[in-house]
């Protein structure tokens, strides 16, 4: 008698990459798949996240299709994100606004809504206390959701649940600022495995290795490997990054010229505003910063 084959067609979204295999999660439950060899000569290379089409033979998966995406990340490489968990550490390692808007750059460029998710609060003390408090008020003024937590005490820890019902979420954070801590307190089950500062590099070591979609909080969340540091992407431009600072976005059109960048051009409302200490100067800065970047690699390039 000739053995019983199962083929049909589903379609579902890719929650892990892992040795060449892609796990996807149909609503029949996880299949483990391949993608067609067509993909790579199309120059396609399916991500988590990605929506795909699967055709079933025998309950081996083969992806057929991969759908237009909403979003993509190079850096973490996912696809199709609703809202990106910026974490940023108070302390092991100290708070870093540059770090952070660096973060915030990339991500309002894909024009995914960012939260800011401040780790370790429990360790501030003294100045650096007053430090972060500060910045933390500054970002709530420019309109950003920033929710204060210790995976220590459990501190602001439920606070996040509720944020990732019906949505699907990336969590992303220099390596060592305690994101895999954060998904522990939230969900014990998933034992992730985390790690220590290093007390002479003053950073964590990778414990994420690969990004992974997990259910959570009625939703989904990508644990993502972290970064020491981040590049801007080649096709970012410079008229560009000014979007990408709500404040700016603001007063732009105050400034005397139309499509003024804030560096140099008379009359700009952006400059006058950090004067007046309306804008953060650490926020110009960083834009002075950024902006130089740009240029130079479109000079080597």
């Amino acid at each position: 008698m000739a053995e019983n084959r199962i083929e049909d067609n589903r379609e579902g979204t890719i929650i892990r990459l892992q040795g060449g295999f892609y796990d996807v999660m149909t609503p029949q439950g996880e299949i483990r798949s391949r993608a067609r060899g067509n993909f790579r000569k199309r120059g396609i290379s399916p991500v988590v996240g990605d929506e795909v089409v699967l055709h079933i033979e025998s309950e081996t998966g083969y992806i057929l299709e991969v759908k237009d995406r909403q979003n993509f990340l190079v850096r973490p490489p996912v696809a199709n994100i609703d809202q990106a968990l910026l974490v940023v550490s108070a302390a092991e390692p100290d708070f870093s606004a540059h770090l952070l808007d660096r973060f915030l750059v990339l991500i309002e460029a894909k024009e995914i809504q960012p939260i800011i998710i401040l780790t370790k609060m429990d360790l501030l003390q003294g100045e650096a206390e007053q430090h972060v408090s500060e910045a933390i008020a500054a970002y709530r003024t420019i309109g950003y959701q920033v929710i204060e937590t210790s995976s220590e005490t459990l501190t602001g820890v439920e606070s996040v649940r509720p944020l990732l019902k019906d949505k699907t979420s990336v969590l992303a954070g220099q390596s060592g600022v305690g994101k895999s801590s954060l998904l522990n307190a939230l969900e014990p089950s998933l034992a992730l495995e985390t790690s220590h500062i290093s007390k002479a590099l003053g950073r964590g070591r990778h414990t994420t290795r690969h990004v992974t979609l997990m259910p959570l909080g009625d939703g989904l969340i990508a644990d993502t490997p972290g970064f020491s540091n981040l590049d801007f992407p080649h096709e970012m431009e410079l008229e560009e990054l000014r979007w990408c600072f709500p404040e700016f976005v603001a007063l732009q059109d105050d400034c005397k010229y139309r499509g003024c960048l804030h560096l140099n051009e008379p009359g700009c409302a952006v400059k006058q505003a950090v004067e007046a200490h309306e804008i953060m100067s650490s926020r110009y800065t960083n834009y002075g910063m950024f902006v130089e970047e740009i240029k130079n690699r479109t000079r080597r390039y």
